[in-house]
């Protein structure tokens, strides 16, 4: 025998999965919209994120990472702005440019009029953006006159992991702003998913964020000595 109460759970039941159902397809289907809708912007912000742009107050130190002659230029654009007491340049052999960083950075800076006596250079082959802040790092404990506060300039996409980098290494007594360089001088866009080397660069900067994590932050024993074996700029 089929009791009534047992025919109301089942019915009862089954509606609650119904609507349940159809819960979670609409919120899909509004994700989906949301998603279709404003791309753009969220592609947009997923970008800006790694970018961060400080409001520049002269600075003890500017610092140029090595890499491209527009970082280099930026810094020395700065500089000439009254930006700095002094620029400091890194950076060691690199097979594109068939140079020395740190030298190329210092002669394209007395070449657009910075004085030599503001100019510094390290010439280690630094192989990660870890190894150049441990390198200013150095540069600020053997520096004659005392270092409080630092200009550093890169590449937009690569500032939130500077600025994470350089603080773990210098600590928070120094004051660090960042100054990535205008787009309009960069191979780059800030609509990074229309362009591949954008696209690369943010693919490749998220993930060396996450290794940057991992590796300096949370590993420990054998798991530091593997991510070490790992490391990339």
């Amino acid at each position: 025998m089929v009791h009534f109460e047992d025919v109301n759970k089942k019915t009862l039941a089954t509606t609650r999965w119904k609507i349940l159902f159809l819960l979670v397809i609409t919120a899909i289907l509004l994700l989906s919209m949301t998603v279709y809708w404003f791309h753009e912007s969220i592609l947009l912000a997923i970008g800006d994120f790694l970018i961060i742009q400080d409001d520049l107050q002269p600075a003890d130190v500017i610092h140029v990472i090595s890499g491209p002659d527009q970082r280099a230029d930026y810094g020395i654009y700065l500089m000439k702005q009254g930006l700095g007491k002094m620029i400091f340049f890194t950076g060691g052999w690199c097979p594109t440019i068939q140079g020395i960083h740190a030298d190329r950075g210092e002669d394209r800076a007395i070449n657009q009029g910075v004085l030599p006596q503001e100019i510094y250079t390290d010439s280690f082959q630094v192989t990660s953006t870890y190894e150049e802040a441990v390198r200013l790092k150095e540069f600020i404990e053997k520096s004659q006159v005392p270092v409080k506060s630092l200009i550093i300039v890169s590449d937009p996409y690569h500032m939130r992991r500077s600025r994470w980098t350089y603080k773990r290494v210098l600590g928070e007594e120094i004051d660090l702003e960042m100054a990535p360089v205008p787009f309009e001088y960069l191979p780059y866009s800030r609509d990074w998913w229309k362009h591949s080397e954008s696209r690369n660069f943010v693919r490749q900067e998220y993930l060396k964020l996450l290794y940057y994590y991992a590796r300096y932050k949370y590993s420990w024993g054998p798991i530091t000595h593997w991510l070490a074996s790992l490391d990339k700029n």
